[in-house]
């Protein structure tokens, strides 16, 4: 709705400037000639229509994907596709309402036209040609969970002029469509249900590595939100960390769904905390001098207290 009413603000803007500058500027004089007043009533109510029309869409699309959970981002991208067609269907309506197009007409309009959008629209013009770049393109698509300008969530929305995230925190982000031309997005799951969760875990280099490797598997796998018909690769690596020599395990399970992201991160360290408490498995410890070896010419290490 908000897309609808700029999108009514910068018509406004549009004949306010032309009436301003007709003096100076005798296009816009003929331009306003062309006006038919009671065609901009019509295209008023053409509004309002398309404004009904997109929250009847979004209802429908939202109980649809509610209760076919399975074809939600299918449901949510041509919902995207229905409302994008409805912005142009309403802008080539209000302008046939508005203006008597003829040939002097268009050439007038088109004049006219490249001069608001130099002075007073190029920021949305720069938002509007970055949605067609990202409708054809697809960097993303409705339902992708993206990082995107600092934000992290899911596509709500892809509009003429912003992409709307809701993030983990269920708050709803707009973003202008030219971010996309100066950052770098990034699509975790891109189409999928399925979404790689990347998990760490870091234990002590004298611990039973090749067991904790099996335990951290055996909770990916058990978990009542992994997809099973991925493989769980679990690695372990050697590093040095604030002074402490630790190995660190990574995970890479795939979540069932994007929805349940956090309730698989959690989940699943939490199992692992348990089995390597069962099994004595400790984390890196850190090592400590002796006061007396801190005089030493070669201070050694002496004893080991948990961190």
């Amino acid at each position: 709705m908000s897309r609808l009413v700029a999108a009514v603000a910068a018509l406004s803007i549009l004949l306010t400037a032309g009436t301003a500058r007709a003096q100076d500027m005798p296009d816009v004089g003929k331009l306003l000639g062309f006006v038919q007043w009671g065609g901009l009533l019509f295209s008023l109510l053409v509004v309002a229509g398309a404004v009904l029309a997109l929250r009847v869409l979004g209802g429908v699309s939202e109980r649809l994907g509610h209760r076919f959970s399975n074809r939600r981002l299918q449901i949510h991208k041509l919902e995207s596709v229905l409302g994008f067609l409805v912005y142009v269907v309403t802008a080539l309506a209000c302008v046939g309402l508005t203006f008597r197009l003829d040939a002097t007409a268009l050439t007038v309009l088109g004049g006219t036209i490249a001069v608001a959008l130099g002075f007073a629209m190029r920021d949305l013009v720069a938002g509007v040609v970055a949605g067609i770049t990202i409708i054809f393109e697809r960097p993303f698509q409705v339902g992708d969970r993206i990082s995107l300008a600092g934000q992290y969530g899911d596509v709500l929305r892809i509009g003429l002029r912003s992409v709307q995230l809701r993030t983990l925190d269920h708050n709803v982000v707009t973003i202008p469509n030219n971010r996309v031309f100066t950052d770098v997005p990034s699509s975790a799951n891109y189409g999928s249900l399925e979404m790689q969760v990347a998990m760490e875990f870091h234990v002590g280099v004298d611990q039973d590595v090749r067991l904790a490797v099996d335990l951290v598997r055996e909770a990916c796998l058990t978990s009542p939100y992994v997809s099973l018909t991925r493989d769980v690769p679990v690695y372990a690596k050697q590093i040095i960390a604030s002074g402490q020599v630790a190995v660190v395990l990574r995970a890479r399970p795939y979540v069932l769904d994007t929805r349940y992201e956090e309730a698989f991160w959690s989940e699943v360290h939490l199992r692992v905390l348990e089995t390597f408490r069962e099994h004595d498995i400790r984390p890196p410890a850190l090592w400590m001098r002796d006061d007396d070896e801190l005089a030493g010419p070669v201070p050694q290490p002496g004893r080991r207290t948990a961190a």
